[in-house]
């Protein structure tokens, strides 16, 4: 990657030669890299970053052929008395980014996601069909610090907060329009990116704010889930402006796979900017690098002056689990690995369960009663997050996914079978009904702009089979993979 430079805390540096431990930045200004050796040398020019705290599972020597079965087995059999390192996300470490903000005056992107080291008091949060904010008993869990708290109490000058959709409190319906407003904790001005203007672009005034732009929220790593797409237009509006941004990276929760086909120019919306495809299997930190890198910011390649405090001790076959909602409708861990398939529903005869306790892990729709193979039943009703769900108050017909494996979902990735059987079904009763609803002004559908383009739609149509449909969008995915390379800072 162009224009790096490693910032390793000195006495990590006098002991061992560490990659992958502090923060990289990405700058258009002059300083040149620092390389810790000439191994480093080579991570950096790859954008490979390797973690020396990450236990590899190195390949046994071939044997004699008399080694018992117990004593492979015993082999397999993980050290007790080697603890394996903690996961350290990218706001928890102190050292390495609060000097860098210092005589600044900084403007925070977060929402209620940013909890400093993800830290809920102990809690346990891994069961994927628990409702975020619960612990194992059903109790509240009680959350650590916020990292608008951790700033202003290590005496950093936040002079403003940029929110995005669903608001800085993450409960306001989807594309809601939300007003600026105040912290009531702390006084800031919460300057909201959905404001009535409709552009999602932060004004000239609020620019004026800032000198640095520092981000930790948490993602679900899909190309339709909007909180990147603001990163990026504040990304693009600090570039034009000369202001830093500084990435406090987080892992993906999809980061351990990349799926779905790749977005083109003509379907760009406000569900979808980049050209990447639905799973793009990158951290924010590798996103915002690859953004700057790869000239997609109106002011050019590299013009943003980036920096990234990357996570320790991460590879993306990491799965981890988040700690609370990202958004009103995404209520557990299931919701987040299913969102990649169902999503395609939105707007379309069928409803995905908003307004229910499940959204996202069940389809339906009162057209299928009868139906064979769609006998779950559901009702969305209004709720927080759900104001007006679709087929409101009306009893849907469909599937639920909540019997489904957490690993089966997590092998087939994208998945278009939802989206084919349902086609196919409502084909049978449809009367003359789109299954699609109405195109657009610009004449297209809105599954033609969560998909990127118009080529599901269409295989669908002709009846193609979900195997067919995901053979055709692999080739794209294979160039994404090889493009983003460079710009990974976390083993594959």
């Amino acid at each position: 990657m162009k224009n790096i430079r490693t910032i390793t805390a000195l006495v990590l540096c006098l002991a061992v030669v560490l990659s992958g431990c502090g923060a990289f930045e990405s700058s258009s200004g002059q300083d040149e890299p620092l390389i810790l050796n000439e191994k480093d040398e080579e991570q950096a020019g790859s954008g490979e970053m390797t973690d020396p705290y990450i236990i590899i599972k190195e390949e046994k020597e071939e044997t004699s052929g008399n080694e018992t079965e117990a004593e492979e087995e015993k082999a397999e059999e993980p050290d007790p008395s080697v603890e394996v390192p903690e996961l350290l996300l990218g706001d928890e470490q102190f050292d390495e980014y609060i000097p860098l903000l210092e005589g600044k005056r900084v403007a925070l992107f977060s929402n209620h996601t940013g909890i400093v080291g993800d830290d809920t008091g102990g809690a346990e949060t891994a069961d994927p069909d628990r409702n975020f904010g619960l612990d194992a008993d059903g109790n509240e869990i009680t959350y650590g610090e916020h990292i608008l708290d951790a700033l202003l109490e290590r005496d950093v000058n936040v002079t403003a907060i940029f929110s995005p959709e669903h608001g800085f409190r993450g409960t306001a319906d989807a594309g809601a329009t939300i007003n600026d407003s105040v912290d009531e904790k702390t006084g800031v001005p919460i300057l909201s990116l959905y404001a009535d203007d409709n552009t999602r672009y932060p004004s000239k005034e609020s620019m004026d704010r800032f000198d640095i732009l520092v981000v930790d929220m948490q993602d679900v790593g899909l190309r339709y889930y909007t909180y990147y797409i603001s990163m990026y237009y504040l990304m693009d509006a600090c570039a034009s402006a000369d202001k830093e941004v500084m990435i406090l990276d987080r892992p993906n929760p999809n980061g351990f796979y990349v799926d779905g086909p790749v977005l083109q120019e003509k379907y760009r919306s406000a569900v979808g900017r980049l050209p990447i495809p639905v799973v793009y299997g990158m951290t924010w930190g590798e996103l915002a690098g690859m953004i700057n890198g790869e000239g997609w910011l109106n002011a050019g390649k590299d013009s943003c002056r980036l920096t990234v405090i990357p996570c320790r001790n991460y590879t993306h076959q990491t799965k981890t689990s988040l700690i609370r909602n990202p958004s009103p409708n995404i209520k557990d861990m299931r919701a987040v690995y299913l969102y990649a398939s169902t999503c395609f529903f939105e707007n379309t005869v069928m409803s995905v369960g908003r307004g229910t306790d499940f959204p996202f892990e069940a389809y339906g729709s009162p057209y299928l009663k009868d139906v064979e193979g769609f006998d779950f039943t559901f009702t969305p009703k209004s709720m927080s997050g759900a104001s007006n769900p679709p087929f409101m108050d009306e009893t849907c017909y469909g599937v639920d996914l909540r019997t489904r494996a957490i690993e089966e979902i997590w092998e087939e990735g994208v998945n278009p079978e939802y989206l084919v059987s349902a086609y196919n079904a409502f084909s049978t009763v449809s009367g003359g009904r789109s299954f699609w609803g109405s195109p657009d002004k610009d004449g297209i559908y809105w599954i033609d702009r969560l998909s990127g383009s118009d080529a599901l739609r269409k295989m669908v149509e002709e009846g193609r089979s979900a195997e067919e449909i995901k053979a055709s969008w692999q080739a794209d995915i294979n160039s994404f993979k090889e493009q983003r390379r460079s710009y990974l800072l976390y083993g594959e």
